[in-house]
Formats: structure tokens, sequence, C-alpha cells
């Protein structure tokens, strides 16, 4: 066991008893290469992080650029920070109308919080809806609108008046009422397996939010920036949430997340008290700079519209009579028969050289997510290893 190693099993603190240990000395492209020398294809991209793949040229040059210039000022909104004001615009252009004002923090968990604090500071409402199987963080208010009991009961108590409601179903939509502060929902279910929104599901429950003045906060850390074959999940859908949160794929491999909504929205923040949120690192100028260059990727190189044509080769290499491959653009799962022939795969996919994964709340899928520029030719071989992985699991 090398030095590192040792370090890094004695010294950080560990989230399971098993973890992948890899030593990872370099990563480019859809590629990650270890201290010795062997070469992984990233085929989930950090967990959706890394959709223009890793240490994209464009983003390390903006990186060095802005380094070379200033890093941490000062508590975030209190200064003009040029990276900062450019992201928000190109964000702000990209979406409808009235999401027109960018709050940016350090992580997905993060913008949820902001989102629910707005929610809450803007309706004088304290009831949180959510849904079953979702993941919104691991932070207290993130982790209380959590659809997960086995993994936020050993936390409790959490945040009171969270109702949680099952996707899909229309006829739990009752329950959003005159005392709903906010529904939280994400535009794809991610660690549910990739669920997707099924029969207008979502304008059914845009539509009831509106009937009662609840605010709409749609959860695009996983699904924003591309990943689903448009630059945010929801327009899919064909709906307007009155929140966003942003995180994972916006910094292009730096810490980065935003909540977004309107100008009047994002006001009540502003008084009673003042500084209703603040962040120390949020919104911090080299994550900025690499989130703006990366957007750039992003539509320069059209990878929305890539995606979209991948998944067809994807979906063509893994089209197979025992298991059901879903989802949008590359955000997808291919649920096999059990969680354990689940980590059978995965295990043989990395000493194949192919890095795979599972979901939290859905232990038989298995995770592909790609970087959106990943290339025709790995995205061949990754899926020949998965073939070959499932073929070996019969055995």
């Amino acid at each position: 066991m090398s030095n590192e190693k040792l370090l890094f099993y004695k010294y950080l603190a560990q989230t399971s008893k098993a973890p992948l240990a890899l030593e990872i000395e370099k990563a480019n492209g859809a590629i990650l290469t270890d201290t010795h020398q062997k070469e992984y294809i990233d085929f989930i991209s950090g967990i959706s992080v890394s959709n223009i793949g890793h240490c994209h040229p464009k983003v390390v040059e903006a990186v060095k650029n802005q380094v070379d210039k200033y890093m941490h000022l000062m508590v975030y909104g209190e200064y003009v920070q040029s990276p900062q004001v450019l992201l928000a615009e190109k964000l702000v252009s990209l979406l409808p109308a009235h999401l027109n004002n960018v709050y940016f923090v350090n992580s997905g968990a993060e913008a949820i919080e902001g989102a629910l604090k707005l929610s809450k500071k803007y309706t004088g409402r304290n009831e949180i809806i959510s849904f079953k199987n979702a993941y919104h963080g691991s932070t207290h208010g993130a982790l209380s609108i959590m659809g997960n009991e086995l993994i936020k009961n050993c936390f409790r108590p959490l945040l009171p008046g969270v109702k949680l409601l099952t996707y899909n179903n229309f006829e739990e939509l009752v329950n959003i009422s005159r005392k709903t502060a906010c529904v939280v929902v994400e535009a794809i279910q991610a660690e549910a397996g990739i669920i997707e929104p099924e029969n207008g599901f979502l304008s059914a429950l845009e539509e009831k939010c509106k009937q009662n003045g609840a605010l709409l906060v749609v959860d695009e850390i996983q699904t924003g920036l591309g990943r689903t074959g448009h630059m945010f999940g929801f327009e899919n859908y064909n709906i307007k949430p009155d929140i966003i949160t942003l995180a994972k794929g916006l910094g292009a491999g730096m810490p980065l997340g935003a909540f977004i909504s309107s100008e009047k929205l994002m006001s009540v923040l502003k008084s009673n008290p003042a500084l209703g949120h603040i962040t120390t690192f949020g919104g911090h100028p080299v994550s900025c700079a690499a989130a703006l260059a990366g957007l750039d990727v992003i539509i320069d190189e059209r990878l929305t519209k890539k995606a979209l044509e991948k998944h067809e080769v994807i979906q063509s290499l893994l089209e197979l009579k025992d298991y059901k491959l879903r989802g949008k653009g590359l955000f997808l799962a291919l649920k096999l028969k059990s969680a354990k022939q689940n980590l059978g795969v995965i295990d043989f996919c990395l000493k194949r050289g192919l890095i795979t994964d599972w979901f939290l709340f859905a232990d038989d899928c298995l995770r592909i997510a790609p970087p959106l520029n990943i290339s025709i030719d790995l995205i061949h071989k990754a899926c020949l290893i998965i073939l070959e992985a499932l073929e070996n699991e019969k055995n």
C-alpha cells in the first residue's frame, strides 16, 4: 500500500467502510489515470459534475487567468467581481425571463438551503413538500426533505412541517395547500434510478402550486447544464419554476452552486433582517471563471444536442431483452435484476478500466452519465465492457 493511501485511511474521514481508494494521478477528458498508469473511462462524470470532461483546456486557461488577477476578496455580495456578474448574466440569458436573479453558493446542498429559506421568507409559510426517493443533499435542511427514511432517521429531529408525496402520483397533489411555502422536486428523479415525470405530472404540480400560492422549486443539480439534452432539465416538460437550484456541472470541475429566482422574490433577503442569506465563499471568482468558460464550451460545442445523439448510440448498444435503459440525454440508468448483480457488474467494470456506479435509492440500477463530450469510440468501448460484465454475471 502506498504512503498516500495509508494517509488517506489514517487522516481522511471516510463515508463508507469500503471506499474505492483509487489513486488518480491525472484526469483529462473522459479518462482518469492512476499512479500505476492504468486508465479508466469515467462513465459517471464524477456524479454529473464533469459535464465537459476533466480539465477542459478552456476551463484550465480561465482558472489560471483568474488566479493571476485575484482569488477571494470579501464576503459574497460586497464587491463587484467580474466573474460573478458575467456568469450571472450568462445564466439568466439561458433561462425564462422571470428567472433573472442569481445567488451563488458553494454546493448543491447549500443551493437547496437557500431556496428553502427564500421560499419561507417570501410566502411567510413554513410547510415544505418534497417527494419520496428524492435526494437534495446532506445538510440538515436538505436532509429534512430527502425522501429516504433510512438515511435521515438517525439525524432527527429535522425540520418540522415537511410532507413527502409519491412522485408521479396525481392524487397526492391535494396535499399542496395554502399552508405550503414550496414544493421541491427534481426535474427527473436521480437517486431513485432516473425516474421521469409521467403524463404531465410536473405540469399538474405547477398548476397546483399556482392555485395555492406555493412556490415551485426545481432541483436541477444533476439535470442542469446540458445533461438531459436541454440546458436545463425542466425544459423537457414545458414548466416554469419559481426557483431553480444548480451545482455539480455548473462549476466545470470547480465547487459552485446557485439558486435562481426572480428579482421580486430574491429582494426579500435584503431586509428584515438584512443579510437574510449570506455566504463567505459562494461565487468564488475562480469557480465562477471556470463556470463561465464551461458554459461557453457547452454552447459553442453544441453539447446539449450531442447528448441526445450519444443517447441514441448508447441505447443501440445496450438495447437488451432482459434489462431496461431509461432516462434522457446522457442521464441514464440501466435497470438490472438485483443489487447483487449490479454490484458485480460495477466491480467487473472497474477491473476492466470503466468507472460506473449505482444509485442511492436504486441499488439495482447502473448509473450511466458520461461527459457530454465523450468520444463515440469511448462510448463503444464502455458499453462493450458493460455487456461483458453482464455476461460474466450470468456465469
